[in-house]
């Protein structure tokens, strides 16, 4: 078994963190939502691989 270590692999890691985070500081929601959105599309659209 081995362990590919690519950016795909880790926006499920990504997103919850963030959801722990809007947990434990709501106020700063929006801005964890706006952070998961731009690297979402950014390897989305193979800027980043």
């Amino acid at each position: 078994m081995t362990l590919t270590f690519s950016l795909k692999n880790v926006l499920p890691i990504l997103a919850l963190v963030l959801a722990a985070a809007a947990i434990v500081a709501p106020r700063f929601l929006n801005v964890y939502v706006a952070v998961f959105l731009v690297v979402f599309a950014v390897v989305q659209f193979g800027f980043l691989r």
